[in-house]
């Protein structure tokens, strides 16, 4: 009967140590492991944070309209002012709404000449915008001839 103790009190011995032992390794690791996901959790929520800062920015400047120039005394559209037309049209095929086409000229001339020369810049804008998909309908042309003394045209929505 005395074996029979003994045995059963290495066994229970044995028993304990592992599991005191075995239950020490497991929740360090766990900790460990919980302290990793949150390193890991809060690095992934910190790039998220600036992909979407990023991405807010580039779409703030894609969607500023521009304005474009015009050469002394002209109507034609300037190969800088196409590829700004070309920018501003991509803005407009996704945002709905009106569009004003505000043609100006700086104060040389007459009146009635710089109202017409405006007119026909505005009206070069608009065509330029029609042939690259805008609707006709949401655009309207204005002229304001010399009258601010603006030394360019300017296209705003």
């Amino acid at each position: 009967m005395k074996k029979y103790l003994t045995l059963i009190g290495v066994f229970l011995v044995f028993t304990f140590c592992l599991t005191i032992f075995s239950g020490c390794a497991d929740k360090s690791a766990v900790v460990r492991d919980d302290a990793a996901t949150e390193d890991e959790a809060a690095r992934r929520a910190r790039e998220q944070a600036e992909r979407e800062a990023a991405m807010r920015a580039r779409d703030a400047a894609l969607l500023t309209i521009q304005n474009i120039y015009f050469d002394y005394d002209q109507s034609n559209i300037r190969p800088d002012a196409r590829e700004t037309l070309k920018h501003n049209a991509a803005i407009f095929t996704h945002k709905s709404g009106k569009i004003v086409i505000e043609g100006y000229c700086d104060e040389r001339g007459t009146d009635e000449y710089n109202m017409a020369l405006g007119q026909r810049r505005a009206q070069e804008a608009k065509q330029y915008l029609i042939n690259l998909g805008i609707s006709p309908s949401r655009m309207q042309t204005i002229s304001y001839g010399g009258v601010d003394h603006v030394l360019c045209d300017v296209l705003r929505p």
